[in-house]
């Protein structure tokens, strides 16, 4: 009887600490406060910019910045597009607008082949991302292939990689049409000086002066020394890469041409 009593009392035992143990757990979760990410960008001869990150908007996002940002992609990389009163665009690796990340920038094994990720905003399908594009915060930049052809929305949508703008005033045109996943928390002020510096109008492959309206091409770029973002132990995984959009294939089956008989 006496060994009766004493397995049940030891069950009993048992079945509080499991109590005690998930209550705590279920506890803890509700409790502990989840960091979001913070971008550190320091930029030479200007200052440092933090950037908070918005996973719960734009996971896709926040996940190839975090993952490009920590090897190091955007280390000496440079702001090579600045427009007064609109933004700041970096981290192209050619350095002139033309250039993405290829998913062996995103992992050691990967292949030496351009990639995107879709783009997370309302008009895109992504309805949660209404962080509207006032001053500070970062956007993803992408192509428009609709100048060229209507029905090439969803082309344009998902032709983000890795080029990026920062916000140096409020603009509700890109509200819900590129994707928003962060906002500047400290040195807004060196955004605005970047903002400031002398740009010219971009020159074309055989030297003569761009007739494109809009001038932005920094005369001295200002470089990007690095970014490295502090995730507070959380995995925010890789995100899920797209095969990018090939417009001069595109034009040319537009005019019965088969793209594999050009030459390259």
């Amino acid at each position: 009887m006496k060994t009766k009593n004493i397995i049940w009392i030891i069950a009993l035992i048992l079945v509080i600490v499991l109590i005690g143990v998930i209550g705590y757990g279920y506890y803890k979760k509700l409790t502990m406060e989840v960091k979001n990410p913070i971008a550190t960008m320091e930029v030479e001869n200007f200052g440092t910019i933090k950037i908070e990150l918005y996973p719960e908007l734009a996971p896709q996002t926040v996940a190839n910045f975090v993952t490009l940002a920590n090897r190091g992609f955007y280390d000496g990389l440079t702001f090579h597009r600045v427009v007064k009163d609109f933004m700041i665009q970096g981290g192209d690796k050619n350095g002139d607008g033309s250039g993405s990340a290829s998913i062996s920038d995103l992992k050691d094994d990967g292949e030496d082949k351009e990639y995107t990720i879709k783009g997370e905003f309302i008009a895109n399908g992504v309805k949660n991302n209404k962080l509207k594009f006032d001053e500070g915060v970062i956007g993803m930049a992408r192509s428009d292939y609709t100048a060229y052809a209507p029905t090439l929305a969803e082309e344009s949508y998902n032709s983000g990689s890795s080029q990026f703008f920062i916000m140096t005033k409020s603009n509700t045109a890109l509200d819900g049409y590129y994707t928003s996943f962060g906002k500047v928390i400290e040195g807004l002020d060196v955004v605005h000086k970047i903002e400031e510096i002398e740009v010219k109008a971009k020159t074309n492959e055989d030297g003569s002066e761009s007739t494109d309206s809009e001038v932005s091409t920094p005369v001295n770029p200002p470089k990007i020394t690095s970014i490295k973002v502090e995730t507070f132990g959380i995995d925010y995984g890789m995100p899920e890469t797209l095969e990018p959009f090939d417009y001069m294939s595109w034009l040319y089956t537009q005019y019965g041409i088969d793209p594999s008989t050009m030459v390259q």
